[in-house]
């Protein structure tokens, strides 16, 4: 299985994500992260959405996504071709004896701890995906509460010429 990102220039309009999803449904293709949001142009959106499957999966992806109205472009790369980041917001129940573990993973992490109360701390992580599934894992000896994840952001790395 080959896992496959791709950065699709779409229409900012209602429905289009309903479109893009019902493709993938449709077509049995599975859809492992999906986020969406508005360019620096306001009537545009980049949907940055990582599936996987066999090398004939991963060309009907990106043809079936090229055949719909509303998208404008699509880039498709593997993860050593771009920089990907996602965020995660963690609530965990935490007492004095692990209060000074998870501030301290949180340092070696570079995770923030962004809310806290009396028996509970908000810990945010901006990093690969790949960290924040070890941040999750590390934290597992602790009592987790709530996770919420935003799914992969990926832009192309900086290169002296760009199409």
């Amino acid at each position: 299985m080959k896992k496959q990102i791709y950065s699709v220039l779409v229409e900012n309009r209602s429905g289009v994500l309903c479109k893009v999803a019902g493709l993938f449904s449709r077509r049995c293709f599975n859809i492992d992260s999906l986020a969406v949001g508005e360019t620096e142009a306001s009537d545009v959106s980049r949907m940055t959405i990582v599936s996987s499957g066999d090398e004939h999966t991963i060309e009907q992806i990106e043809k079936q996504l090229n055949k719909k109205l509303d998208v404008i472009k699509v880039k498709t790369f593997e993860e050593t071709q771009c920089i990907t980041r996602e965020l995660m917001l963690i609530k965990v129940k935490y007492n004095k004896g692990n209060r000074r573990d998870i501030t301290e993973l949180c340092d070696i992490m570079k995770a923030q701890i962004v809310d806290m109360s009396k028996h509970y701390m908000m810990i945010q992580v901006c990093d690969t995906p790949d960290r924040i599934k070890v941040m999750l894992s590390l934290l597992q000896s602790v009592s987790i509460a709530e996770v919420a994840r935003t799914g992969t952001l990926a832009l192309s790395k900086c290169m002296e010429q760009e199409d």
